[in-house]
């Protein structure tokens, strides 16, 4: 096992690419199983059983539209039966941050609570975090009535984008950079302070421990981990996984670290938090993606032989991105706490921009080879759901592609106030421009976006109507 600080923060955000050149396949693409393709699963489950021939229980997972888990754990007799599938409430997609469902999304008693069939996700049958050796967990997908995929499922939403852009013969490979932050599980976030320092190559024994745990378990997950680096912030890491063809996959993977970070981390007696600003006094925590775009024969579209003189192609989708980078902040800042983050002087972008080796923009071109050029996109925080934020940005590459755009110019050539695009810095702006952006409301649905929408106003009212201890002690 490599040491889990063995690399710098400055070469962590480019050894994706440089230690991986591009191997991209189009059939790549996670699929759920078909009721007809039964034995692919009951293969599946044969071949890990026989790996791990202890296995008692077996998680079996859905993710609402935060990202959070949801399902239910069964024994090892049941899991031979999942083929068939199982059910669960539509309602899951219809839960706030706190677990209840927000009834004025219609998906609730209004309709009766109704159950959908859920399907096994082939390849997602993995080792649990805690007690692999007895415990597994496997991926679900949810099918409307008619058996088509859920439209208010961030990951067939997201699968559904990445149809659109093989169709036009762009295939995105992606990789991903995961922030967070270790406390004492006793500690208050706020005001706690960890010795630890950025790019730190010596972490305590306790959190070195709790490392390597987190690099084992991933291993036995199948998750590569190229670096796991001390961040700017005190107690602050970062995971890197490199890029992958297979977009799918690389969520699947985002989402299973977050989850064994926390299970891991509450293992040794922490606590992990992927809160977008867990304390005001410290920089808050990001999750970064590195795309580029080839074609069906494997060329890079983003390609060009000066990294100073961008290619047509990727000037055309920073574009797209940056047009609708600020209806897009509803997905990319999900909630109240994620726009805190959103502080001069912490690299983190207030405007829709790009520039190259710049990590104060919104979109940097990092240096590269030729061959794995590529754009890194700094806007979403850890909180975001890593499927609709990538859905999110295949919707911007689209636009951009797809229309005819003037061409941004970098953020040192924007001399004039009305050359800059700001984003919105609070919620409710955030979700008033993504209701009215009409490309982003049809290329992810109408009925997610609306579903989106009234979910977030319910969380945002329910924040906003709790009265603050400052409030109770003014003078007034």
């Amino acid at each position: 096992m490599m040491s889990s600080l063995n690399i710098s923060k400055q070469h962590a955000d480019d050894m994706f690419y440089k230690n991986n050149p591009f191997k991209p396949k189009s059939n790549f693409i996670s699929k759920a199983i078909n009721p007809t393709d039964k034995l692919n699963f009951e293969d599946e489950v044969q071949l890990y059983l026989e790996k791990n021939p202890n296995t008692q229980h077996v998680d079996i997972i859905l993710h609402d539209l935060n990202g959070h888990i949801r399902g239910k754990r069964i024994d090892i007799h049941t899991l031979k039966q999942l083929h068939k599938g199982c059910y669960f409430p539509l309602s899951i997609y219809a839960m706030d941050l706190d677990g209840k469902v927000v009834e004025e999304t219609g998906l609730g008693k209004y309709i009766g609570e109704p159950d959908y069939l859920c399907l096994p996700i082939l390849g997602s049958l993995k080792p649990c975090p805690i007690q692999p050796e007895s415990n597994a967990q496997v991926y679900l997908t949810m099918r409307e009535q008619d058996g088509t995929a859920c439209g208010y499922e961030p990951r067939n939403i997201l699968s559904k984008l990445l149809t659109e852009c093989n169709e036009q013969d762009y295939f995105p490979i992606i990789s991903a950079e995961l922030e967070f932050y270790l406390y004492p599980s006793d500690a208050k976030a706020d005001g706690y302070t960890f010795a630890s320092q950025c790019f730190d190559m010596n972490a305590p024994d306790d959190y070195q421990a709790l490392l390597d745990e987190i690099e084992h378990i991933a291993n036995l997950q199948g998750i590569q981990i190229v670096s796991i680096v001390s961040e700017s912030a005190a107690g602050q890491y970062e995971i890197n996984i490199p890029h992958s063809a297979d977009v799918l996959k690389i969520c699947d993977q985002v989402m299973s670290l977050k989850r064994i970070v926390k299970q891991v981390a509450k293992h040794h007696h922490l606590h992990a938090s992927f809160l977008a600003k867990p304390d005001l006094n410290q920089a808050g925590s990001g999750m970064h993606f590195h795309v580029s775009l080839c074609n069906s024969l494997l060329n890079n579209y983003f390609s060009s032989h000066d990294l100073h003189q961008p290619s047509p192609t990727l000037l055309k989708a920073i574009t797209g991105l940056i047009e609708l980078m600020p209806a897009s902040m509803a997905i990319l800042a999900p909630n109240i706490n994620s726009y805190r983050r959103f502080q001069i002087g912490q690299h983190v972008p207030l405007e829709a921009n790009w520039n190259i080796n710049n990590r104060n923009v919104a979109i940097r071109l990092p240096c590269s080879d030729q061959q794995n050029q590529r754009f890194e996109y700094r806007v979403a925080g850890a909180d975001c759901n890593p499927y609709l934020t990538v859905a999110i940005i295949l919707t911007g590459l689209l636009y951009g592609l797809n229309h005819s755009l003037e061409i941004k110019k970098p953020s040192h050539l924007l001399k004039y106030p009305d050359n800059h695009i700001f984003l919105p810095l609070n919620q409710l702006d955030a979700l008033n421009q993504f209701k009215h952006q009409s490309f982003i409301q049809k290329t992810l649905g109408k009925d997610f976006c609306e579903l989106w929408h009234t979910l977030k106003l319910a969380e945002h009212q329910c924040i906003y109507n709790k009265m603050t201890l400052s409030e109770k002690n003014w003078d007034i």
